[in-house]
């Protein structure tokens, strides 16, 4: 577009000047062409300059920073800024239960001893005093040392718990138990303990053994009860003697006392003790260590559902985004706590599956998983109990990996383990806890939840979506802006041999709709209203046809008015014509109003671009935006600046009152006729296309060709680092036709100055006496009129010597070169009829033909 507007220009120049009007080469008229031909091709690059949407990337940093910022004050930490954005297109969230979707604050509130059934905490005298204290050191010395119960903060407040909230949750009964455990940690450091079998997610069990004073060894174990009690074969009775505990009684044991607390959303314990008396056995055999147990206890611990939980989860299902629940509790407390949340419906049909379920129903007979099989189980899951990393990072790459649906899966999962990592770094954006995730799960993580509270997940989505929209908002109006200026500029160009929009008042408009739009619309808060919406998308056109109505809707209303005004303002305005003006002729009102309405019209059509859906009030929200309403604003007070006070530097001169008025009533009307375009059904202009498709999964397939043992997670990333170099390129490029700009910039002063050098070298020549002498500014301005002049004064020639011999011609006629010739009252244009500029000053008498200028009386 750019190169077709500065040969149209050449051409037109050299067939009207050399071919219609017939007028010959002069060799001193060619700086005055070569200003000519500079001033073409600057206007062509105005027009790429404009062309191109490079505010684009700024927009795009602007609202992800801007994003970040806000989204720490909801407990967001994002690390990766890319995460956010993607975040808004999640579609699926794979949550832990502890801590996210619970308040993580563990209470034993059910106790099973002794064959009873205790639904509120006993007093320790209900037990013998052998039972008794197997119960407080089961659960005093097998736990973490770091796992402590201190004092509220606040007098009156609950006591703090430290470490973790499972064994604080044991601890706190021991307390409830009117014991200390701290005695008893105090009596058996914790250096003296022999041997320590930590936490495994795979037996899901904790062992610690010490001497016996009297000899021998006693190991203390707790576990999740249903995978304890297999390995139990004694109980303790009511006196606290043992007793044989067969497979009956703990299937008994299992349908009358932990189902039930289960079902209740409690998380099951089982405290078990086993004695070393004869042998030393091999400690490094875990499995035969871990055998022939005798149950002390089983407790119930209460982890309460957060209550903004149920809330959030319901406004992810009206999202569009499925949550699912991964947690290592027994089914049945999965399934009642999924209930609680909301994940699970009474009547509907979905999965609540064990991991051992899990992986019989997606893995072949060799045990590796299946993809086909993976794919009729994940889409009903909705529960993922006694589950460990590995199952969960399974889920997660199935999930990503399918091709079920239309689009691919963006998978969210959050995490606190060290064994959570692979997981995090498989999906599509990963969240640790802020508060009990480890470092491992915070690196391999891209946003961490400083509150570990399911709720800051929600508010993830929000920004992530408000970010797609800010985007989408200012390539609304970036784009109105381009299509606008580019017709106005080309056409203009064409037909009245200049732009209606001179070079600087385009950087100007491009400042507007670079800097000054894209702090505006990237800085739009997030609703609620994004949250009622679907997922866009991996694929969704960045460019809607909603979009698209409102940019073509939008351009033609502008276009209409500045064709007017550029054709018929003068009459309209009753005032003097700025089309084909003089190279350096002064600013005209004309020109200064088209200018004026132009930016005038973005300004409110900025106020229509806050809406990107159709959205009848476009001025909802608007004060809750700071920035927008400043950016606004400062821009209108820096026109009025521009045009009151600008001058030559930006081609404005003063308006009156009633041109503002008419200017500003014009820029409203982008506010009614936006009303109009809203009133208007997309789906009636069937002609409208959406723009901008991401890539099919068959392009995809086509960049990963050659490469073995990619999944498409790893295809989608090294599709993004495409983007990202182009991206890059497109800012380099951006920057070179800046620097390429600046660089004809400094060849046209170039060019002038030669030319004054060529002026001020003749006139030395040409004047014995000269009257005035020109500096290097004037040339091709009009000259001062000087008043002394009170006679007509006669061209001498040094070389001719006969002033009859020099080319004369009236005040107003067209000269040799065809370009100027100027009197008191009037200027001309190759030779087209003069029209009043009382503005012009006179030229000086007997000045002679310098540059291709007539100048003489």
């Amino acid at each position: 577009m750019s190169a077709l507007t500065v040969v149209i220009l050449i051409l037109y120049f050299v067939v009207d000047n050399f071919v219609v009007q017939r007028r010959a080469w002069l060799p001193e008229c060619t700086p005055v062409y070569i200003q000519y031909f500079v001033k073409f091709f600057i206007i062509g690059i105005t027009v790429l300059v404009v062309a191109v949407p490079e505010g684009l990337p700024l927009a795009v940093t602007i609202s992800l920073a801007y994003s970040v910022k806000k989204m720490m004050k909801d407990n967001n930490l994002v690390r990766h800024l890319d995460a956010c954005e993607t975040m808004g297109n999640a579609t699926a969230i794979c949550s832990d239960k502890t801590g996210t979707l619970t308040m993580n604050r563990m209470t034993v509130v059910q106790a099973y001893v002794g064959n009873t059934h205790y639904r509120q905490i006993p007093s320790p005298d209900v037990f013998p005093p052998k039972v008794l204290d197997l119960i407080v050191n089961g659960i005093s010395i097998n736990s973490a040392y770091t796992s402590k119960i201190l004092p509220p903060e606040k007098e009156g407040g609950l006591p703090r718990q430290v470490g973790n909230k499972t064994e604080c949750a044991l601890l706190g009964f021991v307390t409830d138990l009117k014991q200390d455990y701290q005695a008893v940690r105090n009596e058996i450091p914790e250096e003296t303990l022999f041997k320590v079998y930590t936490f495994n997610s795979v037996r899901k069990s904790m062992s610690t053994v010490i001497r016996k004073p009297e000899g021998g060894f006693r190991m203390f174990s707790k576990g999740a009860s249903e995978i304890m009690l297999r390995k139990c074969n004694r109980i303790l009775d009511k006196e606290g003697e043992t007793i044989p505990f067969k497979s009956e009684d703990r299937d008994d044991m299992v349908r009358n006392v932990i189902e039930p607390m289960a079902s209740e959303g409690l998380r099951t314990i089982c405290i078990a003790y086993r004695d070393f008396d004869d042998t030393e056995p091999m400690w490094d055999n875990e499995n035969e260590i871990l055998t022939e147990l005798t149950c002390i206890m089983v407790v119930g611990i209460e982890d309460p559902v957060r209550p903004e939980v149920p809330d959030a989860i319901r406004k992810c299902k009206r999202a569009g985004i499925t949550v699912r629940m991964v947690t290592g509790d027994n089914v049945n407390t999965a399934r009642a706590i999924a209930t609680k949340c909301g994940i699970l419906t009474p009547g509907d049909n979905l999965l609540c599956l064990e991991g051992k379920e899990f992986n019989r129903l997606i893995r072949n007979e060799k045990g590796a998983v299946e993809q086909e099989k993976l794919d009729k189980v994940w889409p009903k899951l909705r529960v993922l109990a006694r589950s460990s990393p590995t199952d969960k990072h399974t889920l997660v790459k199935g999930i990503i990996d399918s091709t079920v649906g239309e689009q691919r899966q963006v998978v969210a999962v959050t995490g606190d383990g060290t064994n959570d990592g692979p997981a995090l770094k498989k999906a599509d954006v990963g969240f640790a806890m802020g508060i009990a995730g480890t470092d491992v799960a915070k690196e391999a993580s891209d946003i961490i939840l400083t509150d570990d509270n399911f709720t800051s997940i929600v508010k993830a989505v929000m920004w992530g979506r408000n970010v797609y929209d800010s985007i989408s908002k200012f390539l609304q109006f970036q784009l109105t802006v381009n299509v606008v200026a580019v017709i106005v500029a080309f056409t203009g160009a064409c037909i009245t041999q200049d732009s209606p929009l001179k070079a600087v008042q385009m950087l100007w408009v491009n400042l507007i709709m670079d800097t000054f739009a894209s702090l505006a619309l990237a800085t739009e808060p997030p609703t609620d209203s994004l949250l009622r919406r679907h997922p866009y998308g991996r694929n969704k056109p960045l460019i809607s046809r909603t979009m698209m109505k409102n940019i073509l809707g939008h351009a033609v209303y502008q276009l209409t008015v500045v064709f007017v005004l550029v054709f018929a303002g003068e009459q309209l305005f009753d005032i003097d014509s700025g089309r084909k003006a003089p190279l350096h002729a002064p600013p005209s009102q004309h020109y200064t109003i088209v200018f004026n309405t132009f930016v005038l019209m973005q300004l409110f059509n900025e106020i229509n671009c806050r809406k990107i859906h159709g959205e009848k009030n476009v001025f909802a929200g608007i004060y809750h935006n700071a920035i927008f309403c400043s950016v606004v604003l400062g821009t209108f007070f820096c026109q009025i600046v521009i045009v009151e006070f600008g001058g030559k530097p930006f081609s404005c001169t003063s308006l009156t009152l009633e041109q503002w008025l008419w200017c500003l009533f014009i820029g409203i009307g982008e506010l009614l006729w936006g009303q109009v375009i809203s009133a208007i059904p997309t789906e009636s202009l069937k002609f409208l296309k959406e723009v901008g498709h991401g890539a099919d999964e068959e392009e995809i397939t086509k960049d990963a060709e050659g490469m073995e043992e990619i999944d498409l997670a790893e295809m989608e990333l090294r599709r993004g680092q495409i983007l990202w170099f182009r991206g890059l390129h497109r800012i380099q490029t951006q920057r070179s036709q800046s620097l390429v700009t600046g660089f004809l910039d400094q060849v046209s002063l170039l060019v002038i100055a030669s030319s004054h050098k060529i002026k001020v070298v003749r006139v030395l020549h040409n004047f014995h006496k000269p009257r005035n002498e020109l500096s290097i500014h004037q040339f091709m301005t009009q000259p001062e009129y000087n008043a002394d002049n009170e006679s007509p004064q006669t061209f001498q020639d040094d070389q001719e010597g006969d002033p009859e011999s020099a080319p004369k011609a009236l005040f107003g006629e067209v000269g040799p070169c065809g370009i100027v010739v100027c009197n008191p009252d009037t200027y001309c244009l190759t030779g087209l009829p003069c029209s009043p500029a009382p503005w012009l000053s006179a030229p000086s008498i007997g000045s002679p033909c310098t540059g291709g200028v007539e100048q003489y009386g």
